[in-house]
């Protein structure tokens, strides 16, 4: 079992919190105050989990800039009340930033029993 520290089970509690008002703030025709509230939270929970220094180098090395300006732009799109164009923003720049997470993601997911079953099945798991 992975140990946690405390700062990082708040920070756990923050990005799952969240994705949860995101998820609601879409739902619910992209509440500007929800999805306001899901980027701060979110943001704020990964730098409690990784830590400050890490955020930072994560959000701002040389080659994730682009990613990063699409990100961050999009959360402050949101911020200041255009939040469709601001989320459209901000889930292009998370996919550019995570990109290389995807596949270890895959991998993990295909291990537990009934996700992995539907990974496999052709039409999903793409060409062999």
């Amino acid at each position: 079992m992975i140990s946690l520290t405390d700062s990082q089970k708040i920070g756990m509690g923050l990005t799952g919190f969240g994705v949860f008002f995101l998820l609601f703030g879409m739902i619910l025709f992209f509440d500007k105050a929800l999805l306001a509230i899901g980027n701060i939270l979110f943001v704020a929970g990964l730098s409690f989990v990784i830590g400050l220094e890490r955020t930072f180098r994560f959000f701002f090395q040389k080659h994730k800039m682009k990613a990063t300006s699409f990100f961050l732009g999009g959360v402050l799109i949101v911020l200041i009340g255009w939040p469709i164009v601001g989320v459209v923003l901000e889930v292009y720049g998370f996919f550019l930033l995570f990109r290389g997470f995807f596949p270890a993601a895959v991998g993990f997911i295909r291990r537990i029993p009934f996700l992995g079953s539907l990974l496999n099945l052709p039409f999903i798991s793409g060409p062999s």
